[in-house]
């Protein structure tokens, strides 16, 4: 299907849509062109049968207290030309009474209109006949003799045939041109959009001739106004790839740079203690070893969850988020770290009186929260105190009452391996971490100085569906 969908060409889709809809109003012109050309038909056959039913009324005449009908030729020689018609009449006399012509043509139906279209008290109608379908005109002529007082009736009837060939051939030459024009507006379509198309090919081939590696926006003059919306979205994507691509680049020289030196300060370390010659001084070395493979091992797994929270990111922004209960996440979180609070003299509080339901990925809120809890234990003395704090409808606060952040520096701790001089620790990534996980997220993090000492750190994140 996928390779299917690939072969489908425009300039195909947009033809045989056109051809589709050409189609119908072909069709459409055809019933209305065939209606229109019998009603022609019968404009014209009418008035001639008219004209025939007039000739005959005036070969009407009184002899001897009745109603005699001398029928002239002219009458009939009307529809002479068409030879495959046939044609017939009836006169009937001031009672209904036949006085000539053919038996049994049948009369008007019952409530059939008199014609507007001709002076005359005539009507016409359809009517069947000798196994044939006839078209017939019922006139009523005034009779004003001595004798003779009333209207007689002339009934002239012809066969369909003469008409229905007129109509016919009305029709085929309509959708003869009809045709031709289809075809035509056709042939005009594919070409105006093969001209169209031609700005899409251009930019196909610059986007295949780019180097793999060039991301530089993509030329919009001269583009049709309709293809710049295209050209713009590719243009941001490629901006965002770029911008990928730099924070990649530079996250692997910032890794490369961190670990350069501890490393390099390790290999002194074991260097130094290779030649040393007392145990004593062995024992030193490797216990400094082991501490420094701790920070090592530390700044390793801080770069991994930078790595992770790109592809956590990406599942959020998928539609994997997950329902998650921010209450129950900080109570087994504080549970698991209330221990190593304890060892370091810190007492370790959790206020959260209900669920408060986010949207997220545990795996990074877990580390949002471990990284938060670790930073401000780290800060806080032995005998303070740490509180860990969820409120409705989506707020999550670790305060501490530690030394504090000064304010210029709120935006500073953020930043990737930043240190706060002196007093920085670690590698500078906790903060970097939270603030990361918080934009994959969509949350709002601040920072806010406690009285008389201490630092509350707020994360506000967007709300979700009901809980």
């Amino acid at each position: 299907d996928r390779g299917m969908s690939r072969s489908v060409s425009l300039r195909g889709r947009l033809l045989r849509r056109l051809a589709l809809l050409l189609s119908l109003i072909l069709l459409l012109s055809s019933l209305s062109a065939y209606w229109s050309a019998r009603r022609a038909a019968d404009t014209a056959y009418d008035r001639t049968l008219l004209a025939s039913a007039r000739a005959v009324a005036d070969g009407l005449y009184a002899d001897d207290g009745r109603l005699r009908a001398n029928i002239p030729y002219v009458a009939l020689d009307t529809f002479a030309y068409d030879s495959a018609g046939r044609i017939y009449y009836q006169v009937l006399d001031l009672d209904g009474q036949q006085v000539s012509g053919y038996e049994d043509l049948p009369p008007a139906p019952a409530g059939t209109p008199r014609t507007d279209d001709y002076p005359a008290l005539a009507h016409f109608y359809d009517a069947e006949y000798r196994g044939q379908g006839v078209r017939v005109v019922s006139l009523l002529q005034p009779v004003s003799e001595p004798q003779l007082n009333g209207m007689a009736e002339i009934r002239v009837a012809e066969t369909q045939g003469a008409r229905e060939r007129m109509a016919r051939e009305l029709l085929v030459g309509t959708l003869w041109r009809m045709g031709l024009l289809s075809v035509s507006a056709l042939l005009l379509v594919w070409l105006a959009v093969s001209l169209a198309l031609r700005p899409l090919e251009a930019l196909r081939r610059e986007v295949a001739e780019r180097a793999s590696d060039d991301l530089q926006p993509l030329p919009d003059t001269g583009l049709p106004r309709e293809v710049l919306p295209l050209v713009e979205a590719l243009n941001q994507f490629n901006e965002r790839l770029r911008g990928l691509f730099e924070r990649q680049s530079q996250f692997i020289a910032d890794a490369a740079h961190e670990l350069r030196t501890p490393l390099a300060a390790l290999k002194a370390r074991i260097a130094l203690g290779l030649r040393a010659e007392q145990p004593q001084e062995w024992r030193s070395t490797l216990e400094q070893v082991s501490q420094q493979g701790d920070r090592l091992t530390t700044l390793a797994n801080q770069l991994l969850s930078l790595a992770r929270i790109e592809s956590g990111a990406r599942a959020i922004t998928e539609g994997g988020a997950q329902r998650i209960d921010l209450s129950q996440l900080a109570r087994e979180l504080g549970l698991a770290m209330a221990p190593l609070a304890h060892s370091r003299g810190v007492a370790l509080a959790l206020e959260a009186e209900q669920p408060v339901w986010i949207d997220g990925e545990p795996t990074l809120l877990n580390e949002l929260l471990n990284n938060l809890i670790d930073n401000a234990l780290a800060h806080t003395p032995a005998g303070g105190n740490l509180i860990l704090r969820v409120l409705a409808p989506a707020l999550l606060e670790v305060e501490d009452d530690g030394p504090g952040i000064p304010e210029d520096e709120h935006q500073k701790v953020f930043e990737r391996f930043y240190r706060r001089g002196a007093q920085g620790r670690g590698a500078g990534l906790g903060l970097a971490i939270v603030g990361e996980i918080c934009r994959a997220h969509q949350a709002q993090i601040s920072l806010h100085q406690v009285r008389p000492h201490g630092l509350r750190v707020r994360v506000e994140f967007p709300l979700g569906g009901e809980a």
